[in-house]
């Protein structure tokens, strides 16, 4: 069984930046739920003769090349990937009905955006490009997973708590630190979306932001 996470002192003061409110808390990630991020990686990497070798959930040892299909090593995609942040950020394509959603839930649910946004000077282009496309809610910033932010997020307030990331590996870790929190696991992506089990913590695995508000507006209908 997974130990908690801890939260880290970076994010921790971004959290006590954030209002608290009666409201229960939706914790919700951007890339690949709100923003499409794959479909815009796989651009970037075919300009550059590179391919995903697998439509799974890693990103190391996943990048090759189109021709030869040799791996990358950690050091590059990870360069790859702060490069592609930097240019693609402020462009990135709206998942479809992500907005409309989201300012549904708005009048019962407080809404924060968690994302681990590699390269923290883009924060405030993501902000922007959200507050754009009609979805203004707190943008936070995150490294590694994400259980040790979301329980110092809904600390204090009154539950439910929603997580809605693409992750399993953020949601592993959201179960081991605040196990009563419901779990939504949303990729926009179908290819990614068929490759991942559901797994015993996930209460929801889906792709559709129609879905998603109407099982957690049903979450405070009770039972």
């Amino acid at each position: 069984m997974p130990e908690p996470t801890p939260v880290l002192p970076e994010v921790l003061a971004q959290i006590r930046s954030v209002p608290v409110t009666e409201k229960p808390l939706i914790i919700c990630d951007v890339d690949e739920v709100i923003l499409h991020m794959t479909t815009h990686l796989e651009d970037y990497l075919n300009a550059r003769d590179l391919v995903f070798l697998k439509y799974e959930y890693r990103l190391t040892g996943n990048i090759g090349g189109k021709s030869d299909r040799n791996p990358i090593g950690s050091d590059d995609v990870r360069r790859h990937l702060l490069t592609f942040f930097d240019e693609i950020s402020h462009r990135q394509d709206m998942v479809p009905g992500a907005d409309r959603a989201l300012g549904a839930l708005s009048d019962n649910w407080d809404i924060v955006l968690l994302t681990n946004l590699p390269g923290g000077h883009n924060k405030p282009v993501r902000e922007k490009l959200l507050a754009g496309m009609g979805i203004p809610y707190p943008v936070l910033t995150n490294s590694g997973p994400k259980g040790g932010a979301v329980a110092a997020l809904a600390a204090g307030r009154p539950g439910p708590v929603v997580f809605i990331d693409d992750s399993p590996t953020n949601h592993v870790s959201v179960s081991a630190s605040l196990p009563a929190s419901v779990q939504i696991q949303f990729i926009a992506d179908d290819r990614f979306r068929q490759s991942v089990e559901k797994e015993s913590h996930i209460d929801l695995l889906t792709g559709d932001w129609q879905e998603t508000a109407a099982f957690i507006s049903d979450i405070l209908q009770g039972p």
